[in-house]
């Protein structure tokens, strides 16, 4: 690849102080910009990390306080049933109105609690509350039974009981009563965790989702319908990571990926541990809505940006017109005087050194503005003298030979008509005029006895009247501006077929020039009045320059001269034309001319 035709010849000086002032002013802004940006990002993201945390541990104080309270309350209750049984339990002595008292007066003072039940020894007790007949929390009692009867607190999982609006999530927790060591019963509370379904509900704002694990990944509660209590949540890379962990002490903040729908989700979430009850307190949302904020930022910035950098852009245009509209004027009128249009003039109100300038480029103009007029003229004066020279040398040539006085203007005349036609340009056109003009200059080399014989040529004489064309051209040669036309002169006789002279050249070998001269030739030499044939009628004759197409002529010049006949811009200057019948009659027995061609279609 050509390097050079990449790179532009020529850099605008507009572009060039665009770029300087580009340069200066936007590229820091933007390296500003962008360092801004940055910080703020991070900041960003370090808040919605901080938020997260903030709301998690927020849950999971309040969910240890409250089994903190709950734990201080049934200790509370269990010294209470020793005093007001006597440390004793069995039998009736569990069932005693000041007991079931008691034990109502401890659900009624707690809006959390749904059930409470105290057993003794045998597992006989009472209860206070209501609560419906459920297997799996008559399966939780007897584990909280066999827990108080090995001397242990117990906390049992959560359970989704009832159904529709009656539907609650339930948690059974328990404390054995002791007297000097010995079991003696046991006393359980039932908590709804209703109170942490709504705070996981208005913790759940902006995107964020919150819910509650256990230790084994399963869910406790959560503020959506879309989960289950008891669901295993441990596919969820940061419930994995908090179930896999040994020491459950603190709050882990990371980015993972969930699938949903098949398409894998980046998300942003915190999981804070409950370590009373070995629970995690997760808040987690799609990495889309975390950085939100962030995106808004980096989207008004990119447009403040976008709005700055345009504006540094039309002011920098702006600045640099001012600077490059006067360079650019001058070029412009220096590219017309370059076209030769001197008539251009710099109009510049500036008071600076492109003043200045502008004021010397005009003085300039108008002297160059005279000085080319004055050429011009003595062109135009030398090439109307190169041209009547021309026209006076032809005219010599015709007032020697009396039979075809007038013949270069016509030919030249249908010569032009035809190269127009074949749509030469212009400087073809004008070598063409010229080498009809003096396509027959060589005649004046011949002698006259020959050239103004009246009769027909003897073959001797005929091959001394073909001499003119190689005379013409000897006559040219010596001038340089006429060797372009000598072609037109020297070979106006050959023919595509061979058989013309002086050279006999053949086909492709023959130029255009001649080609059209032999044509315009052939028409005026057969539609004028010769001592050896009399004018042929035109329409006759283009129809017998037509049958000789490809073989003498070229078929485009035939065409050529066919077509402007049709359309009548093909005029004869001359007497009239003898009919086709004449015409026949007098070229039954043709003779040799004093042009030198035989009667029929040829000079």
């Amino acid at each position: 690849m050509d390097l050079g035709k990449l790179v532009p010849a020529r850099i605008p000086i507009l572009y060039s102080i665009l770029a300087v002032l580009i340069l200066v002013g936007v590229v820091p802004l933007y390296w500003y910009g962008t360092q801004v940006v940055g910080i703020n990002k991070e900041r960003l993201k370090t808040n919605e990390k901080l938020l997260q945390n903030t709301v998690t541990r927020s849950l999971a104080d309040d969910i240890t306080q409250r089994q903190n309270n709950l734990r201080t309350s049934l200790d509370n209750l269990s010294s209470a049933v020793q005093v007001a049984s006597g440390n004793d339990l069995s039998g009736e002595h569990v069932s005693t109105p000041e007991l079931r008292a008691l034990l109502d007066s401890f659900v009624s003072k707690s809006d959390t609690l749904a059930y409470a039940t105290l057993l003794n020894s045998d597992a006989k007790g009472i209860t206070a509350g209501r609560m419906g007949a459920d297997p799996f929390m008559q399966r939780e009692l007897e584990h909280a039974f066999q827990a108080a009867r090995e001397m242990r607190s117990y906390n049992g999982q959560p359970l989704s009981v009832g159904s529709g609006k009656d539907a609650r999530i339930i948690r059974l927790v328990s404390t054995p009563i002791m007297v000097n060591n010995n079991f003696i019963g046991m006393v359980g509370a039932v908590v709804d965790l209703g109170y942490l379904i709504k705070r996981l509900q208005d913790a759940s704002q902006g995107g964020l989702e919150a819910y509650v694990v256990d230790s084994r990944g399963r869910l406790v509660a959560s503020a959506g319908k879309e989960y289950v209590t008891g669901q295993d949540m441990s596919k969820v890379e940061l419930v994995k990571n908090f179930v896999e962990q040994g020491n459950r002490t603190l709050a882990a903040t990371n980015e993972f990926n969930i699938v949903e729908n098949g398409r894998s989700v980046p998300m942003l979430g915190t999981c804070s541990p409950v370590t009373t009850l070995e629970w995690g307190v997760v808040a987690q949302k799609t990495q889309a809505d975390a950085y939100a904020s962030i995106s808004e930022m980096q989207r008004k910035a990119q447009l403040l940006a976008i709005g700055a950098v345009l504006l540094s852009l039309f002011i920098s245009f702006v600045a640099a017109r001012r600077i490059t509209t006067p360079l650019q004027v001058l070029t412009e009128s220096s590219r017309a005087i370059a076209r030769g249009d001197f008539t251009q003039r710099v109009h510049l109100k500036s008071r600076t050194e492109i003043g200045e300038l502008a004021q010397t480029f005009n003085h300039m103009s108008d002297d160059l503005e005279r000085f080319v007029f004055d050429l011009k003229r003595a062109a135009e004066e030398n090439r109307a003298l190169f041209l009547s020279s021309i026209q006076m040398l032809a005219g010599a040539v015709d007032e020697k030979d009396p039979y075809t006085r007038g013949h270069s203007d016509r030919v030249t005349r249908y010569s032009v008509i035809l190269a127009k036609e074949m749509g030469l340009l212009t400087e073809e056109v004008e070598r063409i005029r010229i080498a009809a003009q003096l396509h027959d200059v060589g005649k004046i080399g011949i002698e006259d006895r020959i050239l103004k014989k009246p009769g027909a040529l003897t073959p001797e004489e005929f091959e001394v009247m073909k001499t003119h064309t190689v005379k013409g051209g000897t006559i040219l040669r010596p001038v340089e501006m006429l060797k372009e036309m000598i072609p037109g002169i020297e070979l106006h006789h050959e023919s595509l077929d061979g058989r013309g002279y002086p050279y006999g050249l053949k086909g492709d070998a023959l130029p255009l020039m001649p080609r059209i001269i032999m044509v315009a030739d052939t028409f005026d030499a057969m539609t004028t009045n010769r001592p050896y044939q009399a004018a042929m009628d035109a329409e006759y004759v283009v129809r017998i320059i037509n049958s000789l197409a490809n073989t003498k002529f070229d078929p485009r010049v035939v065409a050529a001269i066919t077509s402007v006949f049709e359309r009548g811009a093909l005029r004869l200057h001359r007497a009239g034309a003898v009919s086709e019948e004449q015409a026949s009659a007098a070229t039954a027995t043709p003779a040799v001319g004093a042009s030198g061609a035989a009667a029929g279609p040829a000079s």
